[in-house]
């Protein structure tokens, strides 16, 4: 390539994005716990909904998503003209950075916030800062600190990936109400539904114009497949989102899928109901064995060994097992494990195989 093509200033920088290990060589069938997906798949009627949509694969989606947002907006009590979708809830954070950040401009982050914020805020030529947490868990007043008049974005994953804590609704509003004026507060609520009654920051964001929210079909709603998010912001920000939004972005089986997911409501329900019984459960399980875990409020819990030795070890055992986990060295937790919350049989097999393994040290 000719030394004259050069890509944009920050792009060479980024570290390419790993998603979870899917295969161990020489295991069929290993149990995947590594990319937090719901074990039980989408709802029945996801399913008739994607295969109904065969019928219309000649045709052009509609460029509004007019359905599938006032499903979204009658199910969740929103505003649908506020409702973006997007192809996964990465796309609206990717339309939030080219819209809103660049270069001399600043994007905040948490200490173990998810990965790909710092690939969207160096894509776009703008800094990523990182704010340090709390024993994992998010401190506003170090958010604070790290913003300065360059600030333009502040994400925010609430629960948080990979940690698992999340913080409360008041300590959100003081953010919002305390950060640079010039900035937007990104709630990433992409393990929203697994906590009951949570609205995911839907108040905020109608109280507020610097507050913009992000869901996600593929963590509960089992259609991480099909790459299907959506968000929920002031109506002047979403109406700049959707001015660079690829018109076509979502095919005829994302949206139809979509919108016979977000009705299904007793799916949503169930699964959270036996995510909830089975976290505790794991956890509870591996603390016995020596091996402790922060009150999780999401479909995985982030399991924490002695060093980063026995986090390695740990996981090279339960691969010759067939379970396959994540590592989140990454993430600046070296010492750790992110485990998913799988069926019962999965959590089973995963505790009595780190019982194993702590037992033979």
């Amino acid at each position: 390539m000719s030394d004259a093509i050069r890509p944009q200033p920050g792009i060479m920088d980024i570290a390419l994005y790993e998603g979870g290990q899917s295969h161990v060589a020489g295991i069929e069938n290993a149990v995947k716990l590594s990319s937090n997906e719901n074990p039980y798949g989408p709802s029945q009627k996801a399913r008739d909904a994607y295969a109904r949509a065969v019928h219309q694969l000649h045709r052009y989606p509609s460029t509004d998503h007019a359905a599938l947002r006032e499903a979204i907006a009658e199910v969740h009590g929103l505003d649908p003209a506020r409702v973006i979708c997007g192809v996964g809830s990465d796309e609206v954070l990717t339309l939030l950075c080219q819209a809103y950040a660049g270069p001399r401009d600043e994007v905040v982050r948490t200490e173990h916030g998810f990965l790909m914020y710092d690939v969207l805020t160096r894509a776009v030529g703008a800094t990523p800062v990182v704010a340090p947490e709390r024993d994992r868990v998010v401190d506003v007043d170090a958010i604070l600190a790290a913003c300065t008049k360059k600030t333009r974005i502040v994400f925010l994953a609430n629960p948080n990936n990979p940690t698992g804590t999340m913080i409360g609704g008041a300590e959100v509003a003081r953010l919002a109400e305390e950060m640079p004026k010039q900035a937007i507060l990104v709630l990433d609520g992409a393990y929203a539904e697994y906590v009951e009654g949570f609205d995911g920051g839907k108040a905020l964001v109608e109280a507020r114009s610097n507050v913009v929210m992000t869901r996600t079909f593929s963590k509960i709603y089992g259609l991480g497949g099909l790459r299907i998010g959506w968000g929920y912001g002031p109506k002047q920000i979403i109406d700049v989102l959707n001015r660079i939004r690829g018109p076509f972005n979502l095919s005829v089986a994302q949206l139809e899928t979509a919108e016979a997911a977000v009705r299904d409501q007793d799916w949503v329900v169930k699964c959270r109901t036996d995510n909830t019984r089975l976290r505790a459960w794991l956890a509870e399980a591996l603390a016995e064995v020596g091996v402790p875990s922060d009150t999780s409020t999401a479909n995985f819990i982030l399991a924490r060994f002695a060093s980063a030795a026995e986090a390695e070890a740990c996981d090279a055992h339960l691969k010759s097992q067939g379970l396959i986990v994540r590592r989140v060295a990454g993430y600046g937790l070296p010492h750790c494990l992110r485990i998913t919350v799988g069926d019962e049989a999965s959590c089973r097999r995963v505790a009595h195989a780190v019982a194993q393994f702590k037992g033979q040290r």
